[in-house]
């Protein structure tokens, strides 16, 4: 009778074990099924166009040439520069750029944004996404590992391998947890075997002990539900499982976060770093006015196109698009030199010419420009241009121009709408108890004119500042022992980006840069709203950390003496080893299933 039972209580125990081991893979494969989900959106037969005469004749408006003829091939044949067409309803098969065609596009899977986004000639798709209305005529940019949704399942991969601090406290404990355990279990065992049946001779009729009440048997089975029902699983489990859901829940949402390590950072930030051009603005400015000196405007406009040409800052292209736009032959230039954050210095037609802020254009010649001369050009170029943009929804930056033997000879006044939730945004930071602090490389008057908009308070204020400057500032603020995060989207915020605790790059038109590069979060969807996305998010996922170590602990505290048997003596309680297993079990599914809820987390409403 005492082998049957003890025969039994083994099958239970190794049932309720595997039984939970099953459950908990179960739970850890559907956490990370989001990626497989995203991958599975890439199309695997793509449309090649063929056109024999090269598709000379191909318009915005002909999505296919006279002579063209389509073929369907597997999505992995297609190479960069193939050319391929995408009929509405159909899912874009790789990056690429339309040559062809009008439409309306579902990048929801990429960027977290429900609105389609049109699209036209010399635009860029990204494969995964979903083509609406029209066919488009598209040309192939990347392929494969190296398409936008790939990068984003190997980064999120990569993301969620690296261990939060906090995990690594997890870590440390189950290490020694175990060994303890062990002991833990051989004190049990001689205590009840040696103390205990002899100072509490009742617990010997308990059904532990076997129909004979024997003292060896309840010892044993005492020492082996120590060592069963304590449960390290779940401490290891606490951490990891909720990072894996959060990181793959933000890649849904549009945020590419790049470890648990910056969820944990970006949970406890009490400041967070603004950047304006691009960043509060929406990083498409257009020339509004050009004054100048005793030249014509058109001259002006022409050599800072020049200098400007190979530059990627969002104003140098707005200069050359001016430029292009009213047809003036741009001259070529040698010997360009970019400072981030000041200027661009190039020799056009033979004599030095720089662009940028004021100060350092002044610095690169002589004569110097006379104070007066330089205020009446600024009040005549911001003269002009608040004829054309007069809303305070506007932000309006002055490049200066400079040539070698005249000094500044003329500015550019360049405008950029404000983005339509960048006053929300940092409204529900501050409501969030998070402060904001505006960094700008620009005028400082312009600068006070946005943070005025957007509602950062003029302590917060910096402007004309240089990219060391910015930097600077967030090691000022890290060093009065802040949390900073700082948000940018260009070269110039790279450093600041790389400082920071958590730097936060807004991606825009899907394109690599020195920022997304440095940044620790990428918003792919291009919205500022999605830093508040991005710190509620990880708000949540701590709090599920911080929900799973408790009950992981809290579980071993209470399990663990009561499988020692300190119920036994006034209560004839003792728990079975089968008992045991099945709460081992159920302690780890129910922290992997506490970090699924996760899965149904919505970011917080606007207020």
């Amino acid at each position: 009778m005492l082998h049957f039972l003890t025969n039994r209580m083994q099958v239970m125990l190794l049932g309720f074990i595997l039984l939970g081991r099953s459950l908990e893979e179960r739970a850890r494969i559907k956490a990370s099924s989001d990626m497989n989900e995203l991958l599975s959106l890439i199309s695997t037969k793509s449309r090649l166009v063929i056109a024999p005469s090269g598709g000379s004749d191909v318009s915005a408006e002909n999505v296919l040439c006279t002579d063209a003829m389509c073929i369907e091939v597997p999505t992995d044949d297609i190479r960069v520069g193939d050319s391929l067409l995408v009929l509405p309803g159909e899912t874009i098969p790789v990056d690429g750029k339309v040559m062809a065609g009008r439409s309306v596009v579902d990048e929801s899977m990429l960027t977290g944004e429900s609105l389609p986004v049109f699209k036209e000639k010399g635009l860029s798709v990204s494969a995964g996404t979903l083509n609406w209305d029209g066919p488009l005529r598209i040309e192939a940019s990347s392929t494969g590992s190296n398409s936008t949704i790939s990068k984003i399942v190997s980064m999120v991969e990569d993301a969620q391998g690296r261990e939060a601090p906090i995990q690594r406290l997890a870590d440390s404990i189950a290490g020694p947890f175990v060994f303890s355990v062990m002991t833990m279990s051989a004190a049990t065992f001689a205590f009840w075997y040696y103390i205990g049946t002899h100072i509490f001779p009742d617990v010997l009729l308990n059904d532990i002990a076997g129909p004979d009440g024997n003292s060896l048997l309840l010892s044993m089975k005492l020492a082996v539900d120590v060592l069963v029902v304590s449960c390290p699983c779940a401490l290891g489990l606490a951490t990891p499982t909720a990072i894996l859901v959060g990181t793959s829940l933000g890649a849904k949402q549009g945020l590419l976060i790049r470890g648990g390590d910056v969820l944990e950072r970006l949970a406890g930030i009490d400041y967070i770093t603004l950047d304006k051009t691009g960043t509060l603005t929406e990083g498409r400015p257009a020339v509004s006015a050009v004054a100048s000196l005793g030249h014509e405007e058109s001259e002006i406009l022409k050599i800072a196109a020049a200098v400007e040409k190979t530059a990627s800052h969002p104003l140098a292209n707005a200069i050359i698009a001016k430029a292009e736009s009213l047809n003036l032959n741009i001259p070529s230039t040698r010997g360009q030199l970019a400072e981030p954050g000041s200027g661009t210095l190039a020799e056009v037609n033979g004599l030095l010419v720089a662009v940028g802020k004021l100060s350092w254009v002044r610095e690169r010649f002589q004569p110097k420009t006379s104070l007066s001369d330089i205020k009446r050009l600024e009040q005549t170029a911001i003269l002009q241009s608040s004829a054309e943009y007069s809303s305070s929804n506007y932000s309006r930056t002055i490049v200066y121009v400079g040539r070698e033997g005249e000094g500044v000879i003329g500015a550019i006044a360049i405008s950029d709408n404000l983005r339509c939730d960048a006053e929300s945004t940092v409204n529900r930071l501050q409501q969030m108890g998070i402060c904001t602090v505006l960094l700008s490389g620009d005028r400082e008057e312009a600068v006070a004119e946005i943070a005025k908009t957007v509602g950062v308070e003029n302590e917060f204020v910096n402007g004309s500042l240089t990219p060391q400057q910015k930097s600077g500032v967030i090691s000022n603020l890290q060093a009065s022992g802040h949390r900073v995060a700082m948000v940018g989207d260009g070269i110039n915020d790279a450093p600041s980006l790389a400082l920071a605790d958590v730097g936060i790059a807004l991606q825009i038109e899907g394109q690599e840069n020195a920022a997304s590069n440095a940044a620790s979060i990428i918003l792919l969807g291009n919205r500022l709203s999605q830093v508040v996305e991005a710190i509620d998010l990880a708000r949540a996922t701590m709090t599920k950390v911080r929900q799973n170590l408790t009950w992981a602990v809290a579980y071993n505290v209470v399990a663990i003496p009561m499988a020692a048997g300190v119920l036994l003596p006034h209560f004839d309680f003792a728990m079975t080893p089968s008992l045991s297993g099945g709460m081992m079990a159920m302690s780890s599914i129910l922290v992997v299933s506490n970090s699924l809820l996760l899965q149904f987390h919505k970011p917080q409403k606007k207020k």
